[in-house]
């Protein structure tokens, strides 16, 4: 199993005082992120994708390649990319470009995200939202193939054989397709022959084992080798020495998060109760000290049939810096080599 932590590069204020880190500041906090996930032996560093005030994510390669310069080992990787407003040329030369700084250490994670702030900004009708989607990683995945295709669709200009260069370090970039709770987005990994990345941001684990086996079985359905199934977790994480100091890291930026998210899609307020059942044994939240945050990660591996990578969001702790950096410090040599040794 791999472990890694992703980074949604966010600027939290505090809510007591009212303090919030500058833009660059935070942006060197998250580049430290990476070099601490990285010399701690972390597998795989995600940096997602916001077009919104309090996030500084709208350019994730950019971020990786600062991130590619200042670590040896660590997988850099999209999480998630918004393929369905972006043009898959542009995206796939990137990230090849990405790959080729880091020597091979480039991987894509993409979906539609969860907030749609890039389909106005980038001239996009929702009511395209899966059209879009579904034409767009034909052409990117057909491109990681081979750099000159004919090609037609109805959301970019034609290509007719120009070459799309440059071509990755790695023969292929890894492409994982990144999904939440829609069954044919489940299906569709699986026809295609895609690893499966499922973002769990709250509920509880079990309702996503039908559709992880809709994955499997279409996976099968479709030929694939089942061997080469992957199945990763992205889910609310944070480890420190004790469950209530972790939970008091992280609790404030969450509040926050969803508070304001909940204004635009009509949730209600969220509460500390809310969070503290999200963090107990049924809830989804892998937060807590290293032998609490290992059980959960065991027990959602058993739950989904399998997993090959869990990454932990920790971004809502991100005025904790020095909780943020303890907690990455424990996931990498506490958590991941006990996890790694039960699975």
């Amino acid at each position: 199993m791999e472990i890694g932590i992703d980074s949604f590069a966010m600027l939290v204020t505090d809510p007591k005082s009212g303090r919030s880190q500058s833009a660059s500041d935070r942006m060197e906090t998250v580049l430290a992120e990476v070099e601490t996930a990285d010399r701690v032996g972390l597998d795989v560093f995600g940096m997602g994708e916001h077009h919104r005030e309090n996030a500084l994510d709208s350019a994730p390669a950019v971020i990786l390649a600062a991130a590619a310069a200042r670590t040896r080992n660590i997988r850099l990787t999209s999480a998630v990319a918004v393929l369905s407003a972006a043009d898959p040329v542009r995206l796939f030369q990137e990230f090849a470009t990405l790959d080729l700084i880091s020597r091979g250490r480039a991987e894509l994670v993409v979906g539609r995200g969860s907030f749609i702030d890039a389909y106005p900004l980038f001239g996009y009708d929702l009511r395209d939202y899966d059209a879009l989607f579904v034409e767009k990683l034909d052409l990117l995945l057909k491109l990681n193939d081979v750099p000159r295709i004919a090609w037609q669709g109805r959301f970019r200009p034609s290509l007719n054989g120009e070459g799309v260069y440059p071509r990755p370090h790695q023969e292929r970039l890894p492409i994982w397709l990144g999904v939440g709770g829609t069954p044919e987005s489940f299906v569709r990994a699986g026809t295609l022959g895609l690893p499966l990345m499922v973002a769990v941001i709250g509920g509880n684990f079990e309702r996503f084992r039908p559709l992880v086996d809709l994955y499997r079985r279409a996976w099968v359905s479709a030929g694939h080798p089942p061997e080469k199934q992957k199945v990763g977790l992205h889910a609310m994480g944070f480890v420190a020495d004790t469950d209530e100091a972790a939970k008091d890291a992280f609790f404030p930026g969450w509040l926050q998060m969803f508070t304001e998210a909940g204004k635009e899609r009509g949730w209600l307020p969220p509460s500390r109760s809310q969070f503290d059942a999200m963090c107990g044994p049924p809830g989804a939240f892998l937060i807590g000290n290293p032998q609490t945050v290992t059980e959960k990660v065991l027990a959602a591996n058993e739950t989904l049939g399998g997993l090959s990578r869990v990454t932990f969001q920790m971004s809502t702790a991100a005025l904790e810096t020095e909780a943020m950096q303890r907690s990455i410090e424990l996931l990498g040599t506490e958590v991941a080599p006990l996890l790694r040794r039960a699975v």
